[in-house]
């Protein structure tokens, strides 16, 4: 999953942006225009979108509420729009945060830094079973590295965030994998079964990646 999305019809603008943001480590992709950017966010996820308003065909309203019908992921609004109006309009359609154009680059990457800090913060995760460095993407089992692909190491760490709250199908899936699609209950179910046989003593009779029927999935310590 890459951590930020920006969607910026000025491809100058997004490339420097682009650059800021990787100097600080995060993974960026950049798009141009709403429907591209729905696309990517639907088949590969993002950790905050940054969204500027003014886009060619739909404007960065509309993709704000239909990222919000189907994901929570934070998105930050930037844009050259300084009504209170406009403003009121991107947080009530779910936003996060809205930040006017021109901006001071070290503001932008100061909410965006809290944002990761609040969303994210818990980079170490150790309950005596189960030890996970999201920093370093590595996840270990009674001190034997597990070895996890890139979603399985997502859900893993989506779910132990959560311990001992129930997740839905539906959220699991739109916060790993993005939108919501038809082959989403296989998809999160054979994701769940490879997590069980890398972590449960029997993966026949889960203890940790406990079945909540009919909702979902909750981890348990």
């Amino acid at each position: 999953m890459t951590d930020i999305l920006v969607v910026e019809d000025n491809r100058e603008m997004a490339g420097l942006l682009r650059d800021f943001l990787e100097a600080e480590d995060y993974s960026v992709m950049c798009c141009t225009d709403g429907e591209s950017a729905l696309r990517f966010f639907r088949d590969h996820g993002a950790r905050l979108v940054i969204l500027d308003v003014m886009l060619p065909g739909m404007d960065g309203f509309g993709v704000c509420r239909r990222i919000r019908e189907n994901a929570d992921t934070p998105i930050l609004i930037v844009s050259a729009k300084t009504e209170k109006d406009d403003k009121l309009s991107g947080l009530m359609l779910g936003a996060d945060d809205y930040i006017e154009k021109p901006y001071d680059i070290d503001i932008l990457l100061a909410k965006v830094k809290g944002i990761f800090q609040r969303r994210y913060h818990q980079q170490l995760f150790n309950d005596g079973f189960l030890k996970i460095d999201k920093s370093k993407r590595k996840a270990f089992r009674n001190d034997r590295l597990l070895e996890l692909n890139q979603k399985e190491f997502d859900l893993l760490c989506l779910m132990t965030e959560n311990s001992g709250k129930t997740l839905s199908k539906k959220e699991l899936f739109n916060r790993i994998w993005g939108f919501d699609s038809v082959s989403e209950p296989q998809t999160l179910t054979v994701h769940i079964k490879w997590l069980r046989q890398k972590i449960e003593e029997d993966p026949q009779k889960p203890v940790h990646i406990v079945t909540v029927w009919g909702v979902g999935y909750r981890y348990e310590r």
